[in-house]
């Protein structure tokens, strides 16, 4: 009698088992997508973009042309069409821009009382979100990035930097309490090509807070809106001499690091250059921020919520083309759950768009210049050589210009160069765990320590990995969330020093008890 519930107990057991395999069947089934329906296109226009053949150098509160009359073309990447010729600076009119914000520091910015300077960032903020439009757009001609990232996030993030900041400039006794604070005196900044704007944000707004004065280098491959910035900082009425805006390549940048009449440096770039500027630095009495390369770990726990964090993964690699030092460039996902993430994973960049930047359809961009695009594709093919299995997004790209499929590698180990070194483009490298201690000792595995997120319903989970993790920034079911109020900043590789917040205030200002 005893065998009969037994063995309809086995018939339950198997009707389990086998309906649980079926559930898995079917959430890893490929999607299809040929239904011969699409977006129409939906161009965001540029005629109200009003651009200049020629640029100058922003010097003393002016445009003037540079002392040997070299100038180079800045070009859009989705066309590889000249947009403008923009100065090239040189040792001389980096001289210039230095002793003009020194003039500027000593008998103006430094004697104005802070709640003053606080009104002129309250008024760059202001007319940034007026000219929000303008600058969006020429962000993602110069760029290549999607204007739905430059409208959404990138614009409306400079201005709440400098909105932020101008809160600060009266309350600095407030942030610093027991401690007398003072100003260093000229600024050396200079900024990447993947947030042109959104950087000369980060770096200016808390340089003028603290009393300082600032001259200013952006990338070369996308120096117009810093250059459209100064024609808001002339509508601003700001002093001349406060900032200066000088255009060139790796040689201008090195003639302001080594300028003597610098007090401070911000760099935001690559480990190799930032290398070379601290060995350059070193001996000296000038202060430095180094903000520079990743390859943060992005890890998805079994109980996470698996939709929403194959959504956090895009965002983390693909958005600006993986152009983002943060970028979640190295994924780890549970081993139970890594069939089914990566199944949905590939399902989703099948409904990727890739294409014209200005389109609002599009989801990624072009590669911001066919240098990193050689780079890439470079490093494309070690993954390749070094035996991972590759993937890319099957969606159509542009004839002209520069672009690159979303891509996967799949089957990757710790010592394969496309899992330790930063590609710096839309390139994904996949393992797998099966241990919180073994996820944990991956991640830690490489010389980068900037940023990385855990996904998991977990909280407490969320809380051990995230402070077992050697990086500055962690983000929990989440991924590229930014807020002028915190802090931003590294470890190991990534550099030293924080940006944002009340953190990013301390490198500008000498404390003295």
């Amino acid at each position: 009698m005893a065998k009969k519930p037994i063995k309809k107990t086995i018939k339950k057991i198997a009707k389990k088992v086998t309906k649980k395999s079926a559930v898995k069947r079917a959430e890893i089934t490929p999607l299809s997508f040929n239904t011969g329906w699409s977006y129409d296109p939906a161009p965001e226009s540029a005629d109200h973009v009003k651009l200049a053949k020629r640029y100058e150098l922003f010097i003393n509160g002016e445009f003037t042309a540079p002392n040997e009359g070299k100038y180079f073309d800045t070009v859009n990447p989705a066309t590889e069409a000249k947009l403008a010729e923009v100065a090239e600076a040189s040792e001389a009119d980096v001289d210039r821009a230095v002793k003009a914000a020194r003039k500027a520091y000593e008998n103006v910015w430094s004697k104005m009382p802070a709640r003053e300077r606080g009104k002129y960032l309250y008024r760059i903020a202001r007319i940034i979100q007026e000219r929000s439009r303008e600058l969006s757009v020429l962000e993602s001609m110069d760029g290549g990035k999607p204007i739905r990232e430059s409208r959404t996030v990138d614009v409306p993030l400079a201005a709440a930097h400098f909105f932020y900041y101008a809160g600060w400039a009266d309350k600095l006794d407030y942030a610093f309490p027991g401690q007398r604070v003072k100003s260093l005196g000229v600024a050396g900044q200079i900024i990447p090509w993947n947030f042109p704007l959104l950087m000369a944000a980060w770096k200016i707004a808390p340089a003028l807070a603290t009393g300082n004065t600032v001259v200013l280098k952006p990338a070369e491959t996308t120096p117009l809106t810093a250059l459209k910035l100064a024609e808001i900082l002339q509508q601003a009425e700001l002093p001349p001499g406060v900032v200066n805006i000088i255009t060139g390549a790796g040689a201008t940048g090195a003639a302001l690091v080594k300028h003597p009449g610098i007090d401070k440096v911000a760099f935001t770039g690559s480990t190799d250059v930032g290398k070379i500027i601290q060995r350059a630095l070193a001996g000296t009495s000038k202060k430095y921020t180094l903000e520079l390369g990743g390859k943060s770990a992005n890890i998805i726990f079994e109980d996470a919520a698996l939709d929403q964090a194959v959504e956090g993964i895009v965002n983390g690699i693909f958005f600006n083309q993986g152009h983002v030092c943060c970028a979640g460039s190295r994924l780890y996902v549970q081993e139970s759950v890594a069939e089914t993430v990566i199944r949905k994973l590939k399902d989703r960049m099948q409904t990727l768009i890739v294409g014209d930047p200005l389109d609002k359809n599009t989801d990624v961009g072009a590669i911001n210049s066919k240098m990193q695009l050689e780079k890439i594709e470079e490093y494309l093919e070690i993954g390749r050589g070094e035996g991972a299995d590759f993937y890319q997004a099957p969606c159509p790209v542009p004839k002209k210009g520069y672009w690159c499929r979303p891509t996967i590698f799949t089957g990757v180990a710790q010592s394969h160069r496309v899992s330790q070194e930063e590609i710096f483009g839309p390139v994904l490298t996949i393992q797998t765990f099966r241990t919180v201690e073994e996820a944990l000792e991956k991640a830690n595995n490489s010389p980068y320590g900037l940023a990385g997120g855990v996904w998991t319903d977990k909280g407490s989970k969320i809380f051990k990995v995230s402070s077992a993790i050697r990086s500055g920034v962690i983000w929990g079911n989440t991924y590229n969330k930014f807020d002028p109020t915190s802090p931003f900043g590294g470890y190991k590789e990534s550099g030293l020093g924080r940006e944002g917040g009340l953190h990013g205030l301390k490198p500008y200002l000498e404390m003295q008890t």
